[in-house]
């Protein structure tokens, strides 16, 4: 089957999509959504099969937003049930960073003008591309509508000839990932059951993300199999209340929270390293103590967790990594105390006595089991009638809820001695590590590397083995191993409450992935762009090729 991309028309899709705002979660997303179903509905396959265009709303969602599945079956060997997954999210962040420049936000071409017109306050690297007239800006344009304009465009064009086309491509445009993947997440059973109920064999799935440079002055282009994940370590520290007068009687949990974010923040002892490739080391996300109100007692408690990026370590890896740093780090803070009382004893000429504190670090899940001993099954009752009122909140987001779970079942402990309590906060998403030892990983490697190979120009492509970005990529796989899953399941206070994540169906999926996307810069910032050369004429053929060779 010979398919021609035509740049011309990834173009039009792309700006067609821009000019459509969706900052995520707002009623916009919805708008965007529609724009992809209108578009495959004014296909004469999908005019003959409208039941192969779904809708998948977001479940229990404020905004009333959903995705759109798409699906395209081959006609000409129907007993090839070959299938290859496409995933892009048509959400975007917000447009506060355009100043009197957000009316233009979304109108590509215009934007272009109104930034040249004011050059001269723009950075030395954005005057060079505004310039050259190779790049496109926009808010969305490069993250992500050009890659959903990308995989649009393959369709449409695969459709015009299904007579002459083997197998079959399904085609998820997400709502909500820059937010909480919501979209992606609800997709994810879908996509188990289609494959049941069609008997489609699954081969890889492919997002079409942005992808820029790594650094200042890189050249390189890059194609992404696999994918990083996350984890979102964190710690309740209960330390002892005081008076300021009585300093050395009490704990201050903020130096035990600032001594575990001396020890964790850009460590990079914690990164995770495969086959070269290094994850950005953990940093924080938020610290604070929880006194509600201004006095001179000192604070009870006080909360921290860490982005933490991972390529191998697993949830009951990362949780014992954790263990060590929170021990170590009282131990730390309890032998700092002890010399400066000592100082401050000989200073004032007092008897100096070890102050009583001791290190005690466990797990929520250790918790939980601790006060369930001590209150049997009405812990659970209390606990659930706390949940059904944490939930009838909308103020109280998945990582709040996370909080209110660790902060109460403390508070029903007896003991009340100073501790540090580890659990995970939402949202996780796994890394996907292709190896090539299952046969999906090494025809996903081969179909990539012909691809590369045979795709003329004069860019320098480079193979990645992992997606740097937290995405939805994350999803078409899960952890098998039985201890990884319940060490997520046991110690992320909400899941399967607040926190929904299908990883039983991720399990199902199990799925090698591969990001192949357009290049450009400054994803998040205003001033960013696409560049139209690569994303139009390369990454599309990229796309394309990888496709039919998943196909074959």
């Amino acid at each position: 089957m010979n398919i021609k991309m035509r740049p011309e028309r990834i173009e039009e899709l792309a700006v067609m999509l821009t000019r459509q705002r969706s900052v995520t979660e707002t009623i916009e997303e919805q708008l965007v959504t529609e724009k992809v179903a209108h578009f495959f509905q004014g296909l004469d396959y999908f005019k003959e099969h409208p039941e192969d265009l779904i809708t998948v709303p977001a479940p229990d969602d404020p905004w009333g937003r959903k995705s759109v599945i798409s699906i395209l079956r081959g006609k000409k060997d129907p007993q090839n049930k070959k299938t290859v997954i496409l995933i892009g999210h048509t959400d975007t962040v917000g447009i506060s960073d355009y100043g009197d420049l957000k009316d233009f936000a979304h109108l590509p071409y215009e934007l272009t003008e109104k930034l040249r017109a004011r050059i001269e306050q723009l950075p030395r690297e954005v005057q060079d591309d505004l310039n050259s007239g190779n790049y496109l800006f926009g808010r969305g344009i490069f993250d992500m509508k050009a890659g959903n304009a990308i995989i649009m465009s393959l369709m449409e064009e695969i459709e015009k000839d299904l007579e002459n086309f083997s197998g079959n491509i399904i085609y998820c445009a997400v709502c909500d990932e820059e937010a909480n993947s919501v979209g992606m997440r609800s997709c994810v059973p879908k996509l188990v059951e289609l494959r049941e109920n069609n008997q489609f064999k699954y081969t890889a799935l492919i997002n079409t993300d942005y992808m820029t440079s790594e650094y200042p002055g890189d050249l390189n282009k890059y194609v992404y199999v696999g994918t990083v994940g996350k984890l979102m370590p964190s710690f309740y520290v209960v330390g002892k209340e005081t008076h300021v007068g009585e300093a050395f009687k009490g704990l201050d949990p903020n130096q035990i929270v600032a001594e575990l974010t001396k020890r964790i923040n850009l460590n990079t002892d914690l990164c995770d390293v495969v086959e070269g490739e290094v994850t950005l080391p953990p940093m924080s996300l938020k610290q604070q103590d929880l006194k509600p109100e201004y006095s001179v007692q000192t604070a009870k408690t006080a909360h921290a967790f860490y982005n933490f990026a991972t390529h191998y370590s697993t949830p009951d890896m990362v949780l014992e990594k954790m263990r060590g740093v929170a021990t170590s780090a009282f131990a730390e803070v309890l032998k700092n105390i002890n010399d400066q009382y000592a100082k401050y004893c000989a200073l004032t000429e007092r008897s100096y006595e070890s102050i009583p504190f001791k290190v005690r670090v466990m797990t929520y899940n250790e918790l939980y089991a601790a006060v369930r001993e001590e209150k049997g099954k009405d812990l659970d009752d209390q606990l659930e009638v706390n949940r059904q009122k944490w939930l009838m909140d909308d103020s109280i987001d998945d990582r709040d809820y996370a909080l209110k779970e660790v902060e109460w079942l403390q508070m029903m402990w007896t003991n009340q001695e100073p501790v540090i309590i580890i659990y995970f906060t939402p949202p996780y998403y796994p890394h996907i590590y292709v190896e090539g030892k299952t046969n999906q990983e090494k025809q996903l490697l081969e179909a990539v590397k012909d691809a590369v190979d045979t795709t003329e120009t004069d860019y320098q492509l480079v193979y990645k083995k992992f997606f740097p970005y937290i995405s939805d990529l994350s999803y078409a796989a899960a952890p098998r191993e039985v201890g990884a899953v319940e060490a997520l399941k046991q110690n992320m206070p909400g899941f399967g409450v607040k926190y929904s994540l299908p990883l039983e169906d991720m399990q199902q999926l199990q799925l090698p992935v591969v990001d192949i996307g357009p290049f450009g810069k400054d994803s998040h910032k205003f001033t960013e762009r696409l560049e139209k050369n690569y994303s139009f004429n390369i990454a599309p053929i990229l796309v394309q090729k990888t496709v039919m060779n998943l196909l074959k």
